[in-house]
């Protein structure tokens, strides 16, 4: 932080002027005139709302497309240009801003959700720069302000233009670049390395898991089953369906080799009465039949429904425990995965229940379940301290972001100090 004090004390001792972006630059528009048929067989590069929202600095190495016709006039984004995404469903998420921060190597178009703002003067400031000022709080905060809607909020370019920014000199700039860079490459250098690290240990898992299943006598999977159901999906457009719904309802991509204890969908006791949404007990085995996450099983640790895309396995609990069941059929994925059929890949109830899996002995079951319950609590914990780990190091990043740009304005002598 010294050399940045030394610095700032060099260069703008008495503050740094601030100007309005409508001072600054102009707003533009992106794409406009384009039809769905435009973004299914492109021939040029798109930037979508999605990679403006979520890169602070512009990804450029994507693979999103749009036709572009020979003679079509249409912006093409530049070096420098800040993109803001236009609306969003809170005036919170309105506004979020993306920077070129590298010579495109190729004509890129902007998605026409999106708009641009581009400097009179690019020289005025460093491209990498203004992608940490635009996310800081205080811009934020302004951006945000912004916004006007009911049900869906939309940015207002008239009212962006009188967003103040700072302008301190380019050596500060470089400066704060370098030590806010430093705090994001350390940030990824960690997630690498922790994810990494969890990698192991999930194939360490799986391997001792694997190895603890070896040696006993195979049954199909129905024999343990006391029984099977599927769910249903009932009626979208059918809101009794699902206003003010108090039913869980499990969909598969709750389904993720997990114990299922909140879902976030629900329905009502009509639908249950009125379509094939059942309801299955709590400890039941859930394996998704269909399509990209056929295989994959979970636990359901609370009364529920589920849709038509998973099979509900009640366990005999004379003949299994419906825990070592699950890490059975989890076991066996590759099995499972190897026996869908169909252009989707879909799985089906005979398919599932043929599934054949080693059974032992209720009390040899429950020391397998009492050795793997100690490793997945190992994997269990790695993997809950990283998103708390990598959150703590963004909101460190965001401590010294703010700090390091929120800057003393300078004020001419006899200006006006209101």
């Amino acid at each position: 932080m010294s050399k940045l004090n030394e610095l700032m004390q060099q260069s703008c001792p008495n503050g740094v002027k601030y100007a309005t972006l409508g001072e600054l630059g102009t707003f533009l528009g992106g794409l406009s005139g384009k039809s769905k048929t435009d973004f299914s067989d492109g021939n040029a590069t798109l930037i979508t709302y999605k990679n403006v929202y979520m890169n602070p600095s512009l990804n450029m190495n994507v693979d999103d497309k749009v036709k572009i016709s020979v003679g079509e006039k249409q912006r093409k984004i530049e070096y420098g240009d800040v993109l803001f995404t236009g609306s969003s469903e809170t005036p919170d998420e309105c506004g979020f801003s993306s920077v070129v921060t590298q010579v495109p190597k190729e004509d890129m178009y902007l998605n026409s959700f999106c708009f641009i703002f581009r400097l009179h003067d690019l020289s005025i400031f460093l491209p990498d720069f203004l992608k940490h000022l635009f996310r800081s709080s205080e811009l934020r905060r302004q951006i945000g302000k912004t916004a006007n809607g009911v049900t869906r909020y939309n940015v207002s370019k008239k009212l962006m233009g009188k967003v103040r920014i700072p302008i301190p000199p380019l050596p500060v700039q470089q400066e704060i670049v370098r030590i806010l860079d430093t705090f994001t490459e350390l940030t990824a250098e960690l997630t690498a390395e922790l994810t990494a690290e969890l990698t192991a240990r999930k194939k360490q898992y799986e391997y001792y898991r694997s190895e603890l299943l070896k040696g006993y006598q195979t049954v199909e999977l129905r024999e343990v089953v006391k029984s099977h159901k599927t769910g249903a999906t009932p009626k979208k457009g059918k809101s009794v369906y699902y206003e003010n719904a108090t039913i869980p309802w499990i969909r598969t991509q709750d389904v993720r080799f997990n114990e299922i204890e909140s879902v976030d969908s629900y329905i009502t006791e009509q639908a249950v009465k009125e379509t094939g949404a059942k309801w299955i007990p709590e400890n039941c085995v859930i394996v998704a039949i269909s399509g990209a996450t056929a295989g994959r099983c979970a636990i359901n640790k609370l009364v529920a429904t589920t849709n038509q895309h998973c099979l509900n396995l009640e366990i005999n609990p004379s003949k299994a425990m419906y825990k070592y069941i699950f890490y059975a059929v989890a076991n066996a994925y590759d099995d499972l995965i190897a026996m869908k059929q169909g252009a989707r890949g879909d799985l089906n109830s005979s398919l599932i229940m043929s599934l054949r899996i080693p059974l032992p002995s209720l009390q040899q079951q429950e020391h397998i379940l009492r050795i793997l319950g100690n490793l997945d609590s190992i994997s269990s914990s790695l993997e809950s301290g990283l998103p708390a780990e990598i959150a703590a190091r963004q909101k460190q990043y965001e401590y010294y972001r703010d700090k390091l740009l929120t800057f003393k304005e300078f004020k001419p002598e006899g200006a006006d100090s209101n």
